[in-house]
């Protein structure tokens, strides 16, 4: 997949596109998400271009990938999240996946449960 510089996120990084910030430094954008699918729904992208998980892993710089997930970590710590939370990141069409601009979703606020997860999906 190659990646598209027109994407939303990448439009949201060059602030074409507003977005309700939650948490920014050289490496991360945290923001809400505009359709959430929980009570809270967080967007973590990093501010270098890669299209997917495999596609950040496979060629960003460690220290990207680092700083990345320790931005996820504050972005977490921000919201004050006592009841916990879940990390989600899909990758390709079959995945979910719908922006072409590797990111993380931070949900919170509801019950999950993976059991009821995969049951709905056979």
């Amino acid at each position: 997949m190659t990646y598209d510089h027109d994407n939303i996120f990448a439009k949201i990084l060059r602030r074409e596109i507003p977005s309700k910030i939650v948490y920014e430094n050289e490496y991360i954008l945290s923001f809400h998400d505009i359709a959430p699918i929980a009570p809270l729904h967080i967007l973590a992208i990093p501010k270098t271009p890669y299209t997917d998980f495999s596609d950040f892993h496979q060629n960003a710089d460690q220290n990207i990938i680092i700083q990345f997930y320790k931005g996820v970590e504050q972005t977490i710590l921000a919201l004050n999240l006592p009841n916990g939370y879940r990390l989600v990141s899909n990758k390709g069409e079959s995945g979910g996946q719908e922006v072409p601009h590797y990111h993380v979703h931070i949900l919170s606020g509801a019950q999950f449960s993976t059991k009821e997860m995969f049951k709905k999906a056979h």
